[in-house]
């Protein structure tokens, strides 16, 4: 991996004043078993220092450390730096030009421990073609061993300037055996084409090459539309209808597709549930997953929790929705990861880990990755940029460019790659910019805007030809490469060697399904939700009973005609109208609240769901007493939805949940609007139903009252017997409503208005002769 650079340093961490030879690294020795990884453009300053130290034992890299508390090396790498700084602009100038050449000796790479353990230069050096680097693998039980050939005498002319290479131990023929936790992925001539008008001609991966191992990180990185995210989907068999795979795809030596729960697929847009806390969405994505009993997944949980590093967030809700503060974009992230670490994966696929995301949280987030990959498991991700620290952390890298895969191999063999097609990485560039401003086209247009600059151009990109012929150039010297020929022959050894095969882990059942969904947690960050959702429950069942009001109109008028005739009276009318609609209405009470009752999540008492539903039937008692009202005033049925829609929502307005019932105008919103809605008992009725006599946990010694934690959103009474005065007024109101009723019909109201309508009629058609 690359530790650093000879000269001024470019990356996160500047050296523009003139360092301090006496300070030392830290002495810190960190785990020699996690030395595999590394880090990106180390810089000589010591106020990186405690930088340093941090990514050191985050990264556990034991020989970097070494070779930085060496005296000798650090006080000459400090001198070397300080006289580099002057040359620098002239030196990166010529570095972008595919021609030109930077000094010798201005890169300083560290392979990885256990490998070669000479320091290679990425220069376009003589020597390096006498380098032979062999790797092999070797077969024990169910291990891989990458074996490693001794570094050829010739590599230390590489580093022959005036810096003396640093003292590095011994090199060891082989790396030790990792057990395979995860699963090999092999793909192979893989082609995707696309449906353009019935016919499958456009090729938007063309016959692709690569594989990644367990404990692996594997990139598939390149610019817009090269087919990063639909390679990615063709190896997980996750490819849209419209698109059609071609070639092979190998695990564990095995032609197959990857049963269910054996990998995990993380799109690239977080989509969660965002009034659950981050163990509850966990735990309701494990109960939809994982067969098996609840109490079983828990451990999965929070197994996902610590390998994602959530255990300050997990019960801090996702929340982004109603204006509630939300995760930062990493944790959320992290949160979507970690939903397919419940099922613990061999193999996990990820579009665009670090897509919205800072600096810092994608360096955080590719760290967890890391970790995670050092317990066994196989990661594929795709990615389009990255910083020099990130671009440090992966294994392998795939580079596309419209279809065509330019390179697979390491990720400094990808520098070495560029380096030999003619593009060396400039002093001062990240290498993932480098690659992408050498096969991004649409850095042509930028340097075509830019040619009547007086400024040169060569600032502008890497490269100073043609993209297209950039392309042209790189893949054709990585076919011909011999990495492309280690990539063929690893492909084999792969698919010969084999390994286990992936069985499915089983699906939770129908049943466990549907109970997942139709149950929801009880907890203090639930309130607000529950309060809202009882609101929106009874203003839409009283504003949908309007649907029955042409029914009413009828019947009202078929008693006109029958009392007309002497037929009914308006007693019997109103005793039989009432016992034939307590069935239906009893009967929609029981459906409704069935359905919305567990669905919410309410407390599961059988009392507790029987004053629900005889609230709910209270409710739509009186409101259609008061339908029947309307209807006998106008007898019109759009006069009548017209009015009823009015005085609904005005009802909602004044119901307490939008604006506090204290915080009212007295007049006419509060009294008498507020005192003669619906809304207003029923909804205070089932809070207090809900809430009274309940407590929520606050930190671990501290609990707070139902009343208190709904106060927020609602005010209710802290009585227990509060909530049968709300039922009672909505008796007295059904009763009430339908003694008005009866008085219309017993004094002939409605024969009196039209009576009086008439007369009106006739009065101005008078006027008008």
């Amino acid at each position: 991996m690359l530790v650093g650079r000879r000269g001024k340093m470019g990356g996160p961490f500047p050296c523009d004043t003139k360092p301090n030879p006496r300070a030392q690294f830290p002495t810190t020795k960190p785990d020699p078993t996690h030395s595999r990884l590394a880090v990106f453009a180390f810089a000589r300053d010591p106020r990186t220092a405690s930088n340093w130290a941090l990514l050191c034992q985050i990264l556990s890299i034991e020989d970097l450390v070494r070779s930085g508390n060496n005296p000798f090396w650090r006080q000459k790498e400090m001198e070397e730096i300080q006289s580099y700084s002057d040359n620098y602009r002239s030196s990166s100038s010529s570095a972008s030009s595919p021609i030109g050449r930077p000094p010798a000796g201005a890169f300083f790479y560290l392979r990885k421990p256990g490998t070669l353990r000479q320091p290679i230069s990425f220069e376009d050096s003589p020597d390096w073609d006498d380098t032979e680097i062999d790797a092999h693998l070797e077969e024990v039980g169910d291990s891989i061993h990458i074996a490693t050939a001794t570094a050829s005498p010739s590599l230390s002319k590489i580093n022959s300037g005036s810096l003396p290479s640093p003292s590095l131990p011994e090199a060891s023929t082989s790396v030790t055996a990792r057990k395979i936790a995860g699963a090999s992925i092999v793909w192979k001539e893989l082609t995707v084409t696309l449906n353009e008008k019935g016919k499958y001609s456009d090729k938007v991966v063309k016959s692709s090459n690569g594989y990644a191992l367990p404990g692996t990180l594997t990139v598939i990185m390149g610019p817009a539309r090269s087919g990063k995210s639909t390679l990615l989907r063709a190896i997980a068999g996750k490819l849209h209808d419209p698109a059609r795979m071609y070639g092979e795809v190998f695990v564990n030596g095995v032609k197959a597709c990857m049963p269910y729960g054996s990998y995990g697929y993380v799109d690239r847009e977080d989509v969660l549930i965002e009034s659950l806390t981050v163990r509850e969405m966990l735990y309701y994505s494990a109960l939809l997953q994982l067969p098996g009993f609840f109490f079983q997944k828990k451990s999965f949980v929070e197994d996902a929790i610590s390998a994602m590093s959530l255990g300050d967030f997990a019960d801090s809700l996702i929340g982004g929705h109603c204006y509630t503060k939300s995760l930062p974009s990493g944790e959320r992230r992290r949160v979507s990861i970690a939903r397919e670490l419940v099922m613990r994966p061999h193999v996990l696929f990820i579009d665009e880990p670090l897509y919205h995301l800072d600096s810092v949280s994608a360096l955080l987030l590719m760290v967890t990755l890391k970790k995670l990959a050092s317990t066994g498991c196989t990661l594929i991700f795709t990615m389009y940029q990255s910083s020099t620290e990130v671009f440090g952390l992966f294994d392998r890298i795939c580079l596309l460019s419209n279809g065509n895969t330019l390179f697979f191999g390491e990720t400094l063999a990808c520098l070495q790659h560029f380096s030999n097609a003619g593009f060396p990485c400039p002093i001062m560039q990240s290498p993932s910019d480098h690659f992408l401003r050498a096969i991004n086209t649409d850095f042509d247009r930028i340097i075509a805007m830019c040619k009547n600059l007086q400024e040169d151009n060569s600032d502008l990109s890497s490269v100073n030809m043609d993209t297209a012929v950039a392309i042209r150039t790189l893949e054709a010297t990585y076919k011909s490469s011999a990495d492309s020929a280690a990539v063929e022959s690893m492909i084999v050894k792969l698919i010969e060697k084999g390994g286990p095969y992936l069985k499915s882990k089983g699906k939770a059942s129908g049943a466990t399904r549907i109970a997942v969904l139709t149950w929801s947690g009880h907890s203090l960050l639930s309130v607000t939700v529950r309060v809202a959702a009882v609101f929106s429950f009874v203003s839409f069942i009283l504003l949908l009973s309007v649907a029955g009001l042409p029914a009413h109109i009828n019947e009202i008028k078929i008693f006109t005609h029958e009392e007309s005739n002497e037929h009914s009276g308006p007693v019997v009318f109103l005793l039989g109208h009432l016992l034939s609609s307590i069935p239906f209405l009893f009967l929609v009470s029981i459906a409704t609240t069935l359905i919305f009752y567990f669905l919410v999540g309410m407390r599961n008492e059988f009392s507790l769901l029987m004053y629900f539903i005889l609230n709910v039937f209270m409710c739509l008692l009186a409101n259609e007493a008061f339908m029947m009202v309307v209807a006998l005033i106008w007898l019109e049925t759009f006069k009548c939805i017209l009015t009823l829609v009015f005085i609904h929502v005005m009802m909602m307005l004044v119901a307490g949940y939008l604006k506090i019932a204290d915080a009212l105008p007295g007049p006419v919103w509060k009294c008498p609007l507020s005192y003669v809605a619906f809304h207003t008992y029923a909804i205070e009725g089932l809070l207090e139903n809900e809430y009274v006599g309940t407590s929520f946990a606050v930190g671990q010694v501290r609990a707070i009252s139902g009343v208190q934690a709904v106060h927020a959103s609602y005010h209710i009474s802290p009585s227990r017997n509060a909530k049968w005065g709300n039922l009672l007024a909505l008796f007295l109101m059904a009763v009430g409503y339908r003694v008005l009723l009866f008085v219309l019909l017993r004094f002939k109201v409605r024969k009196n208005i039209v009576n009086c309508n008439f007369c009106c009629l006739k009065m101005n058609t008078t006027k008008s002769r």
